[in-house]
């Protein structure tokens, strides 16, 4: 995660195996967007918009039987690197998918192209990147861990982008995403590098890696990096997920910066899900106070109504802390998930940012996904003749997962990673280094540190020489 187990596992709870170690390319391939292309892969239409399946082919399975003790009793305040889960603790997902989630909410970006205001488009970055932490809410499942090599595309007309990713390095595990907007109105890129530990009870998420959004028609480009996650009761009792951390979004042509801390749940539960911060401009006055739970929706107001308001709510709750001081006590066998409050109690003055979609009534058992989670393995027609061999909708394990053959799946996924080590082993004899295809090492130009550049030419669909890895 940063994403959760998700994130969380993603990285590093899989594989046993040593791992290998924006500009104008952009839209040099823009062009390649042909008509053709548009009416390959066609899905059944309404109204114009493209429609996509809104459920697995399969709900998931039981994950009662499986001891996840067994496996990272020995593991307590590591980095996990090299362990290898069950089959069962994964969602039918490739970590490139998940990252794609981001993208769900694209609609907040295109609003922020569109304002004239800075500290207004900063409101909807800031909506957008809580937004894109949003889909992990109930995600205790993993996402597969990339096989080096991987790729995955997404092409959403009906939401104006289409985003390339690539795992680029596998010791540490990195991902690498692309996404821009068809209009060229916008380009969103990063790469992300989770460092997982687990501390008895709760697997955490380090969030690394640097998310880059860059608004074309402004020429503004913002950075920030995801929240803490973690993942509670990984042992004993009902799984649960916070985020926490501060997250600071910087706008690098205007100064501006919005600065959101994501609240742990604190005792009694009262900070669950919580996010709060602030605008300032470039000489540092606060312009606007932004506030809601990840899981729900984020408001925006004057930070003099907010201040107001905060301080008549501290003094109804200072008449109740006694009594609930009374009643908290510790549990030893597990984190017990705090009873999710109220929904976000609304300042006189606000204005809505941002609110989460609800999720389909099947969700629950089909590893909590959303209506876009649903959809991003689903092998379209006409994709195959399409889509890059590495492409993830090629996976077996992920595809045999998704329909329910749960021990196809697991037999996939060990051979699959059996022949990744035979390739890296082949690399070592012959003293040949692994090449990425579609983005390089390079710097951010915004944050001067390592970042990995799309080089472009994907979608030019010249896929001659790919790897060979499922």
């Amino acid at each position: 995660i940063n994403k959760t187990w998700t994130h969380i596992t993603e990285t590093c709870l899989e594989s046993d195996e040593s791992y290998e170690g924006v500009s104008e390319a952009s839209f040099k391939d823009a062009l390649m967007h042909s008509s053709s292309q548009k009416n390959n892969g066609s899905v059944p239409q309404e109204n114009g918009i493209k429609k996509h399946r809104t459920s697995l082919p399969a709900p998931m399975f039981s994950r009662n039987t499986v001891s996840v003790w067994s496996i990272l009793k020995k593991c307590i305040g590591l980095e996990l690197s090299k362990i290898t889960m069950p089959i069962v603790f994964n969602e039918p997902l490739s970590f490139l998918q998940r990252i794609t989630e981001y993208m769900e909410h694209t609609y907040l970006i295109t609003r922020a192209c569109s304002l004239s205001d800075s500290i207004e488009r900063m409101q909807a970055v800031a909506a957008f990147a809580v937004s894109a932490v949003a889909s992990q809410w109930d995600r205790t499942g993993k996402p597969f861990n990339p096989l080096l090599g991987e790729t995955y595309e997404l092409t959403r007309e009906e939401q104006g982008f289409r985003l390339i990713s690539e795992q680029v390095s596998h010791h540490p595990p990195i991902s690498a995403f692309h996404a821009e907007n068809l209009a060229g109105d916008f380009v969103f890129h990063g790469s992300i590098y989770p460092r997982l530990k687990f501390w008895g009870k709760s697997v955490e998420a380090e969030p690394k890696g640097t998310i880059t959004l860059e608004i074309l028609k402004h020429n503004e480009a913002y950075t920030w990096s995801n929240p803490y996650c973690c993942v509670h009761n990984i042992i004993l009792g009902k799984l649960w997920i916070e985020q926490y951390g501060t997250v600071e979004i910087v706008n690098h042509s205007t100064g501006d910066k919005c600065v959101l801390n994501f609240k742990p749940c604190g005792m009694f539960g009262k900070e669950l899900h919580k996010v709060e911060g602030y605008i300032q401009d470039k000489s540092k006055k606060k312009r606007c106070v932004i506030y809601g739970k990840w899981t729900e929706c984020m408001w925006s107001v004057d930070p003099q109504a907010y201040e107001t308001h905060k301080k008549l709510e501290k003094k109804g709750d200072n008449k109740k802390q006694k009594n609930e001081e009374l009643e908290g006590a510790e549990n030893e066998d597990a984190d017990e998930m705090p009873e999710v409050q109220e929904t976000v109690s609304v300042i006189p003055g606000s204005t809505l940012l941002w609110r989460i979609d609800s999720r389909p009534a099947h969700s629950s058992v089909m590893y909590n996904f959303t209506n876009f989670a649903m959809s991003l393995n689903e092998l379209e027609p006409g994709m195959e003749a399409i889509l890059a061999p590495t492409d993830c909708r090629f996976r077996p394990d992920i595809r045999a997962m998704e329909n329910g053959n749960m021990d196809e799946a697991s037999r996939e996924k060990e051979r699959l990673e059996e022949k990744q080590r035979a390739s890296r082993k082949e690399r070592a004899k012959n003293d040949e280094e692994w090449s990425t295809r579609w983005f390089q090492m390079g710097t951010n130009p915004y944050t001067g540190s390592q970042d990995w550049i799309y080089t472009g030419g994907y979608f030019s669909r010249n896929y001659q020489d790919l790897p060979n890895i499922y």
